[in-house]
């Protein structure tokens, strides 16, 4: 990956922060979940799927299932920076007008798939991929869950099935920023050794920082990793990534800041990219 690409890259993600951090007041939402899967977000969308705005209906356009749905914000800013849905329409965050919500809804172009439930769309991900093996079609599914979100067995049957029938054309992605709601995995579930567990369900595993836009090229270009495997990629990321006042902190997964507290924030957010902010980006919608 060129550096004229990767700056691309953080700059979108940048914005796509920015977006989250003003999605968090006026009743809130996921922040800490959403700023850890945010670069990976990006890095698929603007990079490596086939997926825009004009062919959504096109059946052998790629698949992402969001399964770990409370990161929604990151999602709704990248489709929000990307064209699939227009900025403004953010405005209607938890307005009973529309269907921006904490969690995917179908009514937003480029949701494929109702989200919420932990642990179901594994298993929908894997059937899409497997109608696609059927069909003769080749394209990419992936499907992203949460660490905690692996607490659920419906997550490892998905694996074992997709392990049964071969799909190499289907991807887990863990985005592991090692916190399941309030408390961390390890507290908890321990997870740990988590490569081994899915290799033993019949997986082909690889595991790099989710932040490094360099390392998520790396890997996803690899794919698949195996002609007979499903692939699972390990994210390790950082819960609340670009914040360093709320990063890695149990009490920051759901957050509903005031707006004082929002424009202090965009400005924490900037100083980690060391840009200079504008009125305009200080503006709280």
């Amino acid at each position: 990956m060129t550096s004229e690409k990767q700056n691309e890259l953080k700059e979108l993600a940048l914005r796509v922060r920015e977006h989250i951090v003003r999605l968090s007041t006026d009743g809130g939402c996921f922040t800490g979940a959403s700023l850890s899967c945010a670069d990976l977000l990006v890095y698929l969308y603007a990079d490596f799927l086939n997926v825009r705005p004009d062919n959504l209906q096109d059946p052998e356009r790629d698949y992402l299932f969001l399964s770990k749905g409370h990161d929604v914000p990151a999602l709704y800013g990248v489709f929000a920076e990307l064209g699939f849905i227009p900025k403004e329409r953010l405005d209607n965050h938890l307005k009973t007008s529309d269907s921006i919500y904490w969690h995917p809804n179908r009514n937003v172009p480029g949701v494929e798939f109702h989200s919420g439930s932990l642990g179901h769309l594994p298993s929908v991900a894997m059937g899409v991929a497997l109608d696609a093996r059927l069909r003769g079609q080749d394209q990419k599914v992936i499907v992203i869950t949460g660490d905690g979100e692996l607490n659920e067995g419906t997550c490892w049957e998905a694996v074992l099935v997709a392990s049964a029938h071969k799909l190499n054309n289907l991807t887990f992605v863990v985005d592991r920023n090692h916190f399941q709601a309030n408390i961390a995995t390890e507290e908890l579930i321990p997870l740990e050794p988590l490569a081994p567990k899915f290799e033993a369900f019949g997986a082909e595993v690889r595991r790099i920082d989710g932040h490094d836009f360099v390392a998520l090229e790396e890997a996803f270009q690899a794919l698949p990793f195996s002609d007979t495997k499903p692939s699972v990629i390990i994210c390790d990321t950082v819960r609340g990534k670009g914040l360093p006042s709320i990063e890695r902190r149990a009490d920051r997964w759901f957050c509903n800041f005031s707006s004082d507290e929002v424009v202090e924030l965009l400005k924490e957010l900037h100083s980690q990219e060391a840009t200079t902010l504008t009125s305009e980006t200080l503006t709280v919608r």
